[in-house]
């Protein structure tokens, strides 16, 4: 596709040193990429943003009027946070996880103005670090839950796989958006990527399913589902949404058949019926998970400055599992109130978007689907330090500013040559 010169130049700024910008996108790569081992903390992904910060700030960052409302937000979000830990400073943890929560927003400002320039080969390097970080964790995660490799018990927990994370939930959680961007190339791009594409989603659709995560079963469906709709919609051509159509009922079909597979292993079927069942313990009865959210909201209500970061497990015996709740109840009203306005302006404004036609329109329909999913698994579990989360957060402001950025240089674009004739008859 040709752009008009003015719209090509701001796409490929002339103004940076090759070799800087070559630095900038590998360590982009390098953040998607570190983003799959958080076994350890800090992990590779905390060096690999510091290191970008670092290195993005000494070369050059503009901050756009436009994430005013952004920076503003969690700047509110975060100083709820502290005014209700004021009283808890003497314990590490509560320091501790107040700190993550400022770090959070600072790397979602970063993201927002990293990607609001340079958008689209920026984009590409960031895309690509993940599909290779999310295998590497979908890997050891069937690695450990097949006992492939020696200590295979480090990669599973409580019988699940859980890979390169912490938690089995996480781990399918985070390989939502890079199980989407291959996706894509299955259904779009020629036969060799796509088929390379197509192993890699096979490995990343295994993982999510022995993590055995109800909440990413669920999200990974339905995103792809919406993701793939909307490829559809803005589609070019007829041809392409043919095709479309046609790779994603094969793939729908060869998932289909991997999960018959293995279904038909005994440890996967137990365990599969275990976790597809809405009757859990902890979910149903008055302090069971939606139990908690009302009686919590309830609570919420009547204490204005909160009760404080990880405090809720002193009134109810689990956690909130409620990300907009768990905003009430660290930071107040404060908090309870910025939190969700900064979550679903955003949506707002991704749905302002989904239409308009940039270079970089592919990728942000499957950041914006992933973006959506967990916006809406943030009512039944707590994803406030998921690193994954405030990731897509920052990318999505920062393709805001870019798409607002691109139409305006393209309005402007067409009348630059007839000025320069008009100045050469002149």
């Amino acid at each position: 596709m040709a752009y008009p010169a003015a719209v090509d130049s701001w796409l490929r700024p002339s103004t940076q040193a090759p070799g800087i910008a070559a630095l900038q996108r590998a360590l982009l790569w390098a953040v998607g990429a570190g983003g799959a081992i958080v076994y350890i903390e800090p992990s590779p992904y905390e060096f690999a943003t510091l290191a970008a910060i670092v290195v993005f700030f000494a070369t050059g960052l503009r901050m756009r009027l436009a994430f005013l409302p952004l920076l503003l937000l969690l700047f509110l979000i975060n100083i709820g946070y502290t005014i209700s830990a004021v009283h808890l400073m003497d314990k590490s943890q509560i320091v501790n996880w107040i700190m993550t929560s400022w770090y959070m927003a600072v790397t979602v400002i970063f993201f927002a103005m990293v990607f609001s320039e340079d958008t689209e080969a920026r984009l590409d390097l960031m895309r690509r670090g993940l599909i290779v970080g999310a295998v590497i964790a979908s890997a050891a995660g069937v690695a450990g839950y097949f006992h492939l490799v020696p200590g295979y018990d480090v990669l599973t927990l409580y019988g699940r796989a859980r890979g390169t994370f912490k938690d089995p939930n996480v781990l399918s959680a985070f390989l939502i958006l890079p199980g989407l961007f291959v996706l894509q190339s299955v259904v779009t791009d020629r036969f060799g990527k796509a088929f390379r594409s197509a192993l890699a989603l096979g490995i990343i659709s295994l993982a999510v399913l022995l993590a055995f995560s109800r909440a990413a079963w669920g999200q990974f469906v339905l995103t792809s589902a919406f993701m793939l709709v909307l490829m559809f919609l803005t589609s070019p051509s007829g041809k392409q949404r043919s095709r479309l159509v046609l790779t994603a009922v094969i793939a729908a079909a060869a998932i289909a058949l991997l999960l018959a597979i293995l279904l038909s292993l005994d440890s996967v079927e137990s365990l599969f019926k275990e976790r597809a069942s809405f009757d859990q313990s902890y979910d149903g009865g008055r302090f069971g998970r939606f139990g908690r959210h009302i009686l919590g909201f309830q609570m919420a209500l009547e204490q204005p400055l909160g009760i404080g970061p990880l405090q809720f497990t002193r009134f109810f015996p689990e956690d909130t599992h409620n990300s907009y709740l768990n905003a009430f109840m660290s930071g107040g009203w404060i908090s309870g109130i910025c939190y969700p306005v900064l979550i679903f302006t955003t949506v707002t404004l991704g749905f302002r978007y989904i239409f308009v036609r940039v270079p970089w329109q592919r990728t942000y329909l499957a950041i914006f689907a992933a973006f959506l999913g967990t916006v809406g698994e943030s009512f039944i579990i707590d994803t406030d330090h998921w690193r994954h989360f405030w990731l897509m957060l920052g990318m999505m402001w920062g393709m805001f500013a870019a798409t607002h950025q691109y139409r305006a240089d393209l309005r402007h674009a067409p009348a630059q040559p007839a000025r320069r004739e008009s100045h050469l008859r002149g």
